[in-house]
Order: structure tokens, then C-alpha cells, then sequence
């Protein structure tokens, strides 16, 4: 075939008609398959275009989950390092757990104190009521009674509170990993002061997705559930296997820190884009290990 367009290519046009009107039977058939490879061609080409729809504007992402602290204090030791694959429960970061040791140790004394204090009372109002029955001491002293006993009742449900807010925040000191997934953008050292709130890490879930932003023109036929197929730049050789999960009911530029105002000035139309989710069928696989931004191009079939 590559002889036969070399052949045909170092020709003029008066040459292939005299060699295609030439009795040789072997250069009519040749010429025959050329063009009826090209047609192939041509057909597979405009049939493809009819039923797949693609794009370069794609990339991956997945739930990226920030640890922060929810108490102040020194940390003591980070457990983890950059890009550690870790388990839900896995344990992070510990604090200086000292200043609230002391604080649950003090709230257990109050605790204490109060249901002392409880019981006295309860004593005292049972004592009354029998006293009461006998004509000893009147409705009023009895009444008071009870009441320092709903007092004395209210102080240890309060002194109970604090030392369940003292457990917590011993309990704070200790951070764990809520979901499985890699460490990234670890910016805790051992020793630093810690404030509540303040960002320390964050964990990227092994769950990844595509968001492609497709041309509007481009999702006509296009609806959840249509098979995928998925080419990771960093991985030219493999074609990872999908479906459209959902389409997002807005475009990109409709959700952008400044929106388009089209009621105001000259007016251009501009084809829109708006993101697709895209889910992958198959599980992570460690050989091909994915990172949030990375390029794809899907291709979806939409007939």
C-alpha cells in the first residue's frame, strides 16, 4: 500500500490515466482498495463525530478535607508526613494536653462538691417532709426545702456540663483522620502554638472524579449514565473507563466571582461552558495513582 502511494504521488495526472487505462489489473486494484480504505476513513470519522463528544477542558478532583484544631495549645508530635497514605482513625497530631488535664480534674471536684451539696439537700427536704406530716415545721420552711433541693440538683447537672466540655477538650488534644486518603499541605511543626481553627492539613479522599466543562453545543444528547472513556495525560497509554454522573445545572461562568452582567453594554454571544461530573467505574488502582488538577480528556458516547 505504501509502494502504491509513492507510486501515485511521483505521478501527473496524464501518467495515472494512461496507467489506470493500462491492461494491468494489479494497479486497478490497488487504486480500488485506496479509495475504499479512504471511504472507510471518511465514514468512521463522520460517524464518530455523530455519536462521541469530547474535550480537553477537564481535570481531575476528589473531597480534599482541611484538619484544624478545635483548642489552642502546643503541639507535641506530628505522626504523619507529606503525602502519607493514612486510614480513617489514624492518629495526626497530638497536643500539649496538660492546661486541660487540670481543668477536667478541676471540674470533676466541682462535681463533686455539688452532689455533696445535692445530697445534703435531699436529706434535709426528706427530713422536712417528715417533720411537715407531724405539725414540727411549717409548709413554708418545707416549701424552702425543696427548693434548695431543685437548686443543689441544677448545680450538679451544671458541674456534670463542665466536666463533659473538660473530657472533650482533653479529648481535642488528639487528632485523628475522618476519612482514608493521602496527607497534603502539612503546615505543622512540633512546638508550635496552635489556634483554634487554624488550618494544619489537609487529607485528598482516595475518591477521585473528572469535571469536564463541555461546550453547551456539546450536551444536546448528552445525560447521566452514558459510558465514558477517560485519557489521563500523565498516563497516555491507559484509557480509564466512566459515566456521565450528573451535569451541573449552571455554567461556569454563572458561578465565577464576577458573573457576567449581559444586560449591561455591547452584547457578544459566547458559547458557554458548563462542568460535568464524571465517575469512574473502575476502583483506584496504585499503579496509576491520580492527582487533584491533573489533565483528562473524556470522550462520551452519546449514541
Amino acid at each position: 500500500m505504501w509502494n502504491l502511494l509513492r507510486k501515485l504521488k511521483g505521478m501527473n495526472r496524464q501518467e495515472f490515466k494512461k496507467q489506470l487505462h493500462a491492461e494491468d489489473p494489479t494497479f486497478r486494484v490497488a487504486v480500488t482498495c485506496a479509495g475504499g480504505l479512504l471511504l472507510i476513513l471518511v465514514l468512521w470519522f463522520i460517524q464518530h463525530g455523530l455519536c462521541y463528544v469530547s474535550t480537553d477542558d477537564a481535570f481531575i478532583e476528589g473531597h480534599v478535607v482541611p484538619i484544624s484544631p478545635k483548642v489552642s495549645a502546643h503541639v507535641t508530635n506530628v505522626l504523619v508526613n507529606d503525602n502519607q497514605e493514612v486510614k480513617a482513625g489514624d492518629p495526626l497530631i497530638e497536643l500539649d494536653a496538660n492546661d486541660y488535664r487540670v481543668r477536667d480534674q478541676m471540674a470533676k471536684a466541682d462535681l463533686q462538691a455539688a452532689e455533696a451539696e445535692a445530697e445534703k439537700a435531699h436529706t434535709d427536704a426528706a427530713r422536712y417532709s417528715k417533720l411537715n406530716t407531724e405539725d414540727e415545721v411549717s409548709k413554708q420552711q418545707l416549701d424552702m426545702a425543696v427548693l434548695r433541693t431543685q437548686i443543689a440538683d441544677a448545680k450538679v447537672a451544671a458541674a456534670k456540663a463542665r466536666v463533659e466540655q473538660a473530657d472533650l477538650e482533653v479529648s481535642y488534644t488528639k487528632i485523628y483522620a475522618p476519612i482514608d486518603g493521602h496527607v497534603t499541605k502539612k503546615s505543622v511543626e512540633v512546638g508550635q502554638l496552635i489556634q483554634v481553627g487554624q488550618p494544619l492539613l489537609a487529607i485528598v479522599s482516595r475518591e477521585k472524579w473528572v469535571v469536564a466543562n463541555f461546550k453547551e453545543t456539546q450536551l444536546t444528547a448528552m445525560h447521566p449514565g452514558q459510558k465514558v472513556s477517560i485519557r489521563i495525560d500523565t498516563y497516555p497509554h491507559k484509557t480509564f473507563k466512566g459515566r456521565v454522573d450528573s451535569i451541573q445545572r449552571g455554567t461556569g461562568a454563572r458561578f465565577s466571582l464576577l458573573p457576567p452582567e449581559n444586560a449591561t453594554g455591547n452584547y457578544v454571544k459566547v458559547v458557554q461552558r458548563v462542568p460535568v461530573k464524571i465517575v469512574f467505574d473502575e476502583a483506584p488502582n496504585k499503579k496509576y495513582p491520580l492527582a487533584l488538577g491533573m489533565s483528562a480528556v473524556p470522550e462520551v458516547k452519546v449514541r
